[in-house]
């Protein structure tokens, strides 16, 4: 049966427009963007399918434009698409932060080390740096470790911090691992970093750190 002969309510497009899309599953998203399925099948199960081989999403989606394009059902134009569409969704996550609107939501400044850190081979450690009233001056990569390691330079992290004039920052990294609970070096690399912070009077808001799922803040925590 083709999608069009499904119930209304059940068609992936009808179906986010009466309900919205964080509803569907990540098949029916896929299925969206595929518009019809491979010879046989369709988007539903073309995504599926694709999703089951060369899943889950995240995985899926990490992959560059010439490894989606050789995937079936899909090809260079529907790579370019979906490669758009989640080139789209990280901008739209980092607007606020990059036009200077002030951080008020502290799980903002997380979701923005998510879609900066998560994809990344290699454990990346990054400095969100902010004035006085909490709004973006610059975001930076300061160090980049091994597949479990990054060596942290208090130092650097103060002098970056002058450079910018910052008054406070918030500081993530990524574990390649998938699993974002902070290690006992984590929590210690934390402490001297506000401890050197502290010496020229900046501020250290929080510590995420990204896995999969949602990142991890140090400062709920109460590792601050």
């Amino acid at each position: 049966m083709r999608i069009q002969e499904w119930p209304a309510a059940e068609r992936p497009r009808e179906k986010l427009l009466q309900r919205g899309a964080a509803r569907l599953s990540d098949a029916e998203l896929l299925a969206i963007f595929l518009g019809s399925g491979l010879a046989g099948q369709d988007a539903v199960a073309t995504a599926r399918n694709l999703l089951a081989a060369h899943g889950p999403l995240r995985r899926l989606l990490d992959r560059s434009a010439a490894e989606l394009m050789r995937l079936p059902g899909l090809g260079p134009a529907r790579a370019c698409q979906l490669l758009a569409a989640l080139e789209l969704g990280h901008r739209h996550l980092a607007a606020d932060l990059e036009r200077g609107a002030a951080l008020s939501d502290p799980l903002s400044a997380g979701r923005y080390f998510c879609q900066r850190l998560r994809h990344r081979p290699h454990e990346v450690f990054a400095a969100l740096f902010l004035d006085n009233r909490h709004r973006a001056l610059a975001f930076e990569e300061l160090f980049q470790g091994t597949v479990d390691a990054a060596e942290v330079h208090p130092r650097e992290v103060v002098r970056r911090a002058m450079t910018h004039n910052a008054a406070a920052l918030i500081i993530g990294h990524n574990h390649p691992s998938g699993c974002s609970e902070p290690s006992a070096a984590d929590r210690a690399i934390t402490v001297r970093l506000k401890q050197a912070l502290e010496l020229v009077d900046v501020r250290l808001l929080d510590h995420f750190v990204v896995g999969d799922g949602p990142p991890v803040s140090l400062a709920s925590r109460g590792w601050m």
